[in-house]
C-alpha cells in the first residue's frame, strides 16, 4: 500500500461488503480476510524515495502503516466495517516466513528454480502437471505463446509472458530492505506469492470459497495466484467474482488523465461523502463498467430521505417487498434493483430500515444547520404558496437558491438543504 486509496478501490470493497452481507443475510457464516500489500515494488520504490538508500524493512512499515490507517478510515466512511469481527486484516510483512517456507517447498516439488537474481516459479513444470495455466483469462490463454523467459516485475501484460518471481534477489534500488535467508539468498517476495501465502494462513490450508477482486487482476495476479498455490493445495479458490473498471466521465480513472479522485476530494464538499459515494456505488452492478460523476449532494439527499422514512415509519416491510429485495440480491448481487424496491415503498408505512442496514446505508445523516434567514425566507415562501400567490412563491425560492440553498415541496412540508458545489470544486481540482 503505498498511496491512498481511490474511489474505484473502494467500489471493489463496497461489492465485497454487499457480498458478505447478503451471505449473512442468507444464514451463512462469513469469514472475511483481506492481504495488505506492504512489501512489493511500488511500497518499496516509493519507501527508498522517502527515506534514502539507507531504508530498512522499519521505514518501509512506518511508510505503509500511514496509508493503511487511511485506507481503513476510508472504509469505515463508506460503511465497510473494519472491526475484527467483520474481517481480517494481514499485512505481508508480517508474514515473511510463512512466504519463505511456502516457495521453499514449491522448489522441492519442482515447480520453482533458484536463479542469479532470486527465485522463479516455472509455468512449463506446472503445465504439464495441471495443463490449466491462464484458464482464468480464457481455454486458448497460452496458444501461440511460449514460455520459459524470466520477468522480474511484480505487474505486466499477458504479451509478456513468462516465468515470474516468487523471491527477488536483493537489489541495490531497494536501499536495504531485504530479509536474509540462507536457501532462498538475501531478498524479499515478490507480489503474486504473498497473496496465495495470505489465503493459505487465513484459512488453514483449506481451499478459499470466493476470491474476489478487480478484472485488472485476472491477469497476471490472480492467473499467478492459482499456479503457485495449486502445487500445494487444490482447489485454490472455488468460486472468483470480479469487479469492473469505474470510469470518469467515460474514460478510465487514471492520474495522468486527471481524473484520479481518492475520497478526500469530496470530503472537502459533500457531508458524508464515503455514504454517499456507497449510495452511488450501489446503482451500478458490481460487474459492470460504471461510469462516476463527481456530483453527490442529491445522492445523500436521497439517503437523508431513505433514513428519515426508516425511522419514522414502524410496521415492518411486507413480505412482498422482503421477498422482491432478497431476490435482487440473490440475482448476481442487484443492487441497483435491490434499491429501487427500498425506493418505491419509501412513502409507505413501512419500515425499510432493516432493508437498508443490508444494504449499509442506514445511518443517520444530520445536516448542517439552516441559517436564520434562509429559515425566514423558506416560512414565506411557504406562506405564499398556502394563499396560492405562486409568482410570489417562486421568486423567493429562486433567491434561496441564489444564496446555496435548494427548497424540496413533501407531503410533510419543505425540506431545505444547502447546494452541493462539487461541479465547481471539479473544475477547480
Amino acid at each position: 500500500m503505498y498511496d491512498e486509496a481511490h474511489i474505484g478501490n473502494l467500489r471493489s470493497y463496497i461489492f465485497a461488503d454487499i457480498l458478505r452481507r447478503t451471505l449473512e443475510y442468507n444464514g451463512c457464516k462469513v469469514r472475511w480476510a483481506m492481504n495488505i500489500t506492504d512489501v512489493d515494488d511500488k511500497t518499496i520504490k516509493r519507501t527508498v524515495d522517502e527515506f534514502g538508500s539507507r531504508a530498512t524493512p522499519k521505514e518501509l512499515r512506518a511508510y505503509t502503516g500511514r496509508f493503511i490507517a487511511k485506507f481503513k478510515n476510508d472504509l469505515r466512511e463508506v460503511n465497510v466495517p473494519t472491526d475484527p469481527k467483520h474481517i481480517t486484516f494481514i499485512r505481508v510483512s508480517d508474514k515473511i516466513n510463512a512466504i519463505r517456507g511456502f516457495i521453499k517447498k514449491l522448489i522441492k516439488l519442482g515447480y520453482a528454480y533458484k536463479s542469479t537474481d532470486g527465485v522463479y516459479f516455472s509455468i512449463q513444470n506446472y503445465q504439464k502437471k495441471f495443463g490449466d495455466y491462464g484458464a482464468l483469462v480464457g481455454k486458448d490463454f497460452l496458444r501461440g505463446k511460449k514460455t520459459g523467459a524470466r520477468v522480474r516485475v511484480d505487474d505486466y501484460e499477458k504479451e509478456n509472458l513468462s516465468d515470474f518471481a516468487l523471491w527477488k534477489g536483493r537489489d541495490r534500488s531497494d536501499g536495504k530492505i531485504f530479509w536474509r535467508d540462507a536457501e532462498l539468498g538475501d531478498g524479499r517476495p515478490g507480489w503474486h506469492i504473498e497473496c496465495s501465502v495470505m489465503n493459505y494462513e487465513a484459512f488453514g490450508g483449506e481451499p478459499t470459497d470466493i476470491h474476489t477482486g478487480g478484472v485488472d487482476l485476472i491477469f497476471p495476479h490472480h492467473t499467478n495466484e492459482i499456479a503457485q498455490s495449486q502445487p500445494i493445495y487444490k482447489p485454490f479458490v472455488r468460486y472468483w467474482v470480479h469487479g469492473e473498471h469505474l470510469l470518469v466521465n467515460g474514460r478510465k480513472m487514471a492520474k495522468r488523465e486527471n481524473n484520479f479522485y481518492a475520497l478526500d476530494h469530496f470530503r472537502r464538499i459533500t457531508p458524508h461523502a464515503g455514504l454517499a459515494f456507497r449510495y452511488v456505488a450501489l446503482q451500478t452492478n458490481y460487474g459492470t463498467q460504471m461510469n462516476f460523476s463527481a456530483d453527490m449532494g442529491n445522492d445523500l439527499r436521497a439517503i437523508s430521505r431513505l433514513n428519515a422514512a426508516a425511522s419514522e415509519n414502524k410496521t415492518l416491510a411486507s413480505k412482498r417487498v422482503e421477498s422482491a429485495f432478497r431476490a435482487a440480491l440473490y440475482n448476481n448481487l442487484n443492487t441497483a434493483k435491490a434499491l429501487s424496491v427500498v425506493s418505491k415503498v419509501r412513502d409507505s408505512r413501512m419500515n425499510i430500515g432493516p432493508l437498508l442496514d443490508l444494504l449499509g446505508l442506514k445511518k443517520a445523516i444530520k445536516s448542517p444547520p439552516i441559517p436564520a434567514k434562509i429559515r425566514e425566507l423558506v416560512r414565506k415562501r411557504e406562506r405564499s404558496r398556502k394563499n396560492k400567490q405562486f409568482t410570489q412563491a417562486d421568486l423567493l425560492r429562486k433567491e434561496i437558491e441564489g444564496l446555496g440553498y435548494i427548497v424540496e415541496d413533501t407531503p410533510k412540508g419543505p425540506r431545505t438543504h444547502p447546494k452541493n458545489h462539487a461541479a465547481k470544486e471539479k473544475r477547480h481540482a
